[in-house]
């Protein structure tokens, strides 16, 4: 990865990990669950594409995607330069990162305990 890639990639990294509740559900399955609900929707909101919000778990993931993505609008200007192949590369990374941080790479014992 390119040193721009990985400084845009940390930059949406660090603001998910400073202002993002939905980051420290207490089981790991539940954060990564989180994690693919919310980040490729908003992948597709910052690629201007429409998102079903037909059953309560579409409408909570789509709201969430909202806020995110008009955080990384408002906070990451050079977006607006990038296409949505582009976008949609970095968002795919963002995730994978997120799961690592959140759940993979955790030292946290408690999101594997399977009667929690």
């Amino acid at each position: 990865m390119d040193a721009v890639t990985h400084d845009r990639l940390e930059q949406m990294v660090d603001y998910i990990m400073k202002y993002c509740l939905w980051q420290f559900n207490s089981r790991g399955w539940d954060r990564k669950k989180q994690n693919a609900g919310i980040i490729p929707r908003t992948a597709q909101l910052l690629c201007g594409e429409e998102i079903a919000r037909e059953t309560p778990g579409d409408r909570y993931y789509w709201v969430e995607a909202v806020s995110l993505a008009e955080a990384y609008r408002e906070r990451l200007p050079w977006l607006a330069d990038m296409t949505r192949e582009e976008i949609k590369t970095l968002l795919q990374r963002l995730h994978e990162r997120i799961d690592y941080l959140t759940v993979d790479g955790s030292l946290n014992e408690e999101l594997t305990v399977p009667h929690y």
